[in-house]
């Protein structure tokens, strides 16, 4: 005979324990998220899944490069790097010629305008970018914010501009004068793909093929499809497939520019 006071199982009392909470998205500060994007990328754009930002980043792209090219100008004398420039582009230009377009590069009002036109640049390439991404991702039946997808390509743009610049500032102290090519202010010293393999003013066409396998360009790309991965929920293929298309095309504008202009991109 059964005990009739005899306690009934717990577990048939109250029932199976309740299912954890989900974790919370981690959040980081602007200061973080800088630091973070160069040690922990994919926890970082966690981050900037739930909470997007670009502004400090993009400033940070913009100046670094910025600096670059100031630094370069007065290492190089505007005047000599102005005239290499359309020596590169227009090498059988007479020398009447070559007075009447340096006297318009001496002007001040010039000058200012080529400064003033980087962080112009830099906001068209930022907004232009971030819409691609956009429309890549819904392509792909996926989606995420315009403010998402311009925190990817600023966060995905910032870590390699500021490394490529930093580097290009360093290289520009450390080499001679005599060593630099005044016609490279707008591609850098620092050069990590293989144009070096062939003379960009004899060959530009196939110069900007081979600069375009760049190794700050895929670290680039790298951050962009990690970015795309966390933030749009897309799978590695499919994040890998939207960041190489717009490379592809990039490259075809760069190409096709070149072969009409008859200089390296």
């Amino acid at each position: 005979m059964s005990d009739m006071n005899t306690p009934t199982p717990l577990s048939n009392s109250i029932g199976a324990p309740p299912a954890p909470p989900a974790p919370a998205t981690e959040t980081m500060s602007t200061a973080e998220t800088l630091s973070g994007i160069f040690f922990e990328p994919a926890r970082t754009f966690e981050a900037l899944r739930a909470r997007p930002r670009f502004l400090i980043a993009g400033i940070i792209a913009v100046v670094a490069f910025t600096t670059f090219y100031i630094l370069f100008v007065q290492r190089m004398g505007a005047e000599t790097i102005a005239r290499a420039q359309i020596e590169a582009r227009s090498p059988d230009m007479t020398p009447e010629q070559m007075e009447q377009a340096l006297s318009i590069q001496r002007n001040p009002i010039v000058q200012a305008i080529t400064y003033a036109s980087f962080p112009l640049v830099f906001a068209i390439i930022f907004a232009a970018g971030a819409g691609l991404y956009l429309l890549g991702t819904m392509a792909m039946a996926k989606s995420m914010s315009y403010k998402q997808a311009l925190s990817v390509w600023v966060y995905s743009t910032m870590p390699p501009t500021l490394i490529f610049s930093l580097l290009n500032i360093l290289l520009l102290f450390l080499k001679s004068k005599d060593d630099i090519d005044p016609a490279a202010a707008n591609q850098g010293l620092a050069r990590a793909n293989f144009a070096l393999l062939v003379n960009p003013k004899e060959q530009p066409v196939l110069a900007t093929v081979l600069g375009s396998f760049d190794l700050f360009q895929f670290y680039g790309l790298f951050l962009a499809a990690l970015g795309l991965r966390k933030i749009a929920r897309l799978s590695s293929g499919a994040a890998w497939g939207i960041v190489l298309v717009i490379w592809l095309v990039g490259l075809l504008v760069r190409v096709g520019m070149s072969a009409a202009l008859g200089q390296a991109y």
